[in-house]
């Protein structure tokens, strides 16, 4: 008996589904791949990225990720897994998506061979659990160390910007990343941590200030006036406005008599002239308000001997709340003395063609801020996130108190300790476990690969240095990025936190089982063309589609509408009102 055939999606809705599928998505993400690989490691290249409207140079994972605008769905992981690792991390970006990237080209290939995503799957994740094993056991704590624990912050600051622009200044930089980390309180919130930018100058001339410096805010004629450098002052912190507002921002008023109107305007000034007494009365020799201060204020302070600044960015204020001690006031009125904060010393610095106030001397000070100096714009763009990295890597260290070595060698270790394991195992798993090991030698490849070296003879070096080496000799052995073949990582201080590696292993492993889950892709375009429209008529009604008599076309044959000619043979439409 004929069947009729059921219909269930809408008319032109691509479908692909099956092993084409599935090989389909790894090959996006490996094309993907490809692009940042060469990025990785102290002679990675760098990635110059026009999109139309600026230009970027970065050589950090997530950035190139996230500027790249990927829109292939599937691929669409590897930068969400990218984003992930700078978060929660800070560095090993480009790590992550190569990993990822390699253990679906290992499992392309065993889905080529027959063997079911489901049993990949399973055996990536019992390899995961068994790696996770490993690197606790190879982790070195702190305490094991016969060296201050600030020192050994500052390696592995410097291990993570050795693969950046700025890594000729890496002991320059990796000591300012370690003291501004330090300068927080136990939270260790990095948003306290705040980093300008001053084009010109050179890389050393960079500093960082145990308090608070921020950009001098917008002022008016009589800021000139005022004193620019004060000894132990004390700060008021305000979210008020004192400026005269115009009467037509403040409400209508009508009046009768123009005396009413003048009484009005006495009785504003009375009230910001009040403000001012007030603030005056407070003692305080710095004002700092969130809110615009205007020009009656402006010079009414320096008449006083005091300095004032309005629309002080929030989190420079709250910067300054941390540093001084202050309390933000949302009135003038009533301000008790502990509401006020005070330093060792407030002045205003010229920084490059800018003006900096800066906060020091701050005895309870849990910030701090860091000025960048550099000569172009997209360099200083890259050290701050280079120096980004590298804070975010001291913080982790400090909150997991351990590490491992870098250069490829805890990679070498755990790819022989899961070797070592899938042999004790039967069945297809220990060939998917085996392709697993193999995918974590990608790191040392790549890093030898992009620093010019045989990639191959190097490989040979580890695999017989780690797997013939008797105990823990050949433990931490991993690639010697500047003389070529190997070296012992951990004598080289080439140190990582524990966390990175963690996190970049877990991160990989569950972006390729989330793309080896999906075995059909349902793609509708009409809908998507309907979006598009629909986009285009939200903006003012473009895109809208119109008759051939314009706009009153669209009001033929509505009731009570006639048509009438005009003695130029225009045609135009009359409204009735309907009784």
């Amino acid at each position: 008996m004929f069947q009729p055939q059921l219909v269930l999606l809408r008319e032109g809705t691509d479908t692909s589904q099956g092993k084409p599928q599935l090989v389909s998505n790894i090959n996006a993400c490996i094309n993907i791949v490809d692009t940042v690989r060469t990025t990785l490691g102290p002679c990675g290249m760098d990635k110059l990225i026009h999109n139309g409207r600026e230009v970027n140079i970065s050589n950090d994972g997530a950035t190139i990720m996230n500027l790249l605008e990927i829109v292939h769905p599937a691929a669409k992981c590897l930068v969400d897994i990218a984003k992930a690792q700078d978060n929660e991390v800070g560095d090993g970006t480009t790590s992550v998506v190569i990993l990822a990237g390699e253990f679906l080209k290992e499992a392309k290939q065993c889905v080529e061979d027959g063997i079911a995503p489901q049993v990949i799957i399973k055996a990536y994740r019992t390899a995961l659990a068994e790696a996770s094993k490993v690197l606790e056991s190879l982790s070195v704590p702190f305490s094991s160390q016969n060296v201050s624990n600030k020192e050994l912050l500052q390696r592995c600051a410097q291990t993570a910007l050795n693969s950046k622009l700025i890594n000729t200044e890496r002991e320059f930089f990796g000591k300012m990343a370690v003291d501004a980390v330090s300068a927080l309180d136990q939270d260790l919130d990095l948003d306290m941590i705040g980093i300008k930018k001053v084009t010109g100058g050179s890389m050393r001339d960079s500093i960082l200030i145990d308090g608070v410096a921020f950009k001098k805010t917008f002022s008016y004629a009589g800021f000139e006036q005022q004193r620019k450098k004060f000894d132990n002052p004390k700060v008021l912190l305000l979210n008020v406005e004192l400026e005269l507002k115009a009467e037509k921002d403040n409400a209508e008023v009508r009046v009768k008599d123009p005396k009413q109107y003048q009484s009005i305007v006495d009785a504003e000034w009375k009230i910001i002239y009040e403000k001012l007494e007030k603030c005056v009365a407070s003692g305080a020799q710095i004002v700092l308000s969130k809110l615009p201060i205007g020009d009656l204020a402006t010079q009414y302070f320096a008449d006083r001997d005091i300095f004032c600044a309005g629309r002080v960015a929030p989190d420079d204020l709250q910067r300054v709340v941390l540093a001084t001690g202050g309390v933000v006031q949302s009135t003038t009125s009533n301000i008790p003395a502990s509401a006020l904060g005070d330093c060792t010393l407030f002045e205003e610095r010229q920084i490059g063609n800018e003006r900096y106030n800066f906060f020091t001397g701050c005895k309870n000070s849990k910030t701090a801020t860091i000025i960048l100096r550099g000569g172009a714009q997209q360099f200083i763009d890259e050290a701050d996130r280079s120096l980004h990295d590298a804070i975010c890597i001291v913080k982790r260290a400090l909150k997991t108190g351990s590490v491992v070595g870098g250069g490829g060698a805890i990679e070498m270790e755990i790819s022989k300790a899961l070797r070592d394991y899938s042999r004790r195992i039967r069945g297809k798993e220990q060939m998917v476990i085996g392709g697993f090991a193999r995918a974590l030698e990608i790191i040392p490849r790549q890093l030898a690969e992009n620093a010019g070296h045989d990639s191959t003879d190097v490989l040979n070096k580890l695999r017989q240095k780690h797997y013939v080496a008797e105990g823990d000799a050949g433990r931490w052995f991993g690639v010697d990025i500047m003389n070529g073949g190997i070296c012992n990582t951990f004598e080289t201080f080439v140190w990582e936190p524990t966390l990175v590696k963690r996190n970049a292993l877990a991160s990989a492993t569950e972006a390729a089982c989330l793309i080896l889950s999906i075995d059909e892709t349902v793609k509708n375009a009409e809908s998507d063309a309907a979006k598009k429209e629909a986009a285009g008529r939200g903006r003012g009604g473009a895109g809208m589609p119109l008759s051939k008599s314009g706009m009153g076309g669209m009001f033929a044959g509505a009731p009570g509408v006639s048509k009438m000619k005009g003695k130029a043979g225009r045609t135009s439409w009359e409204i009735t009102q309907r009784a």
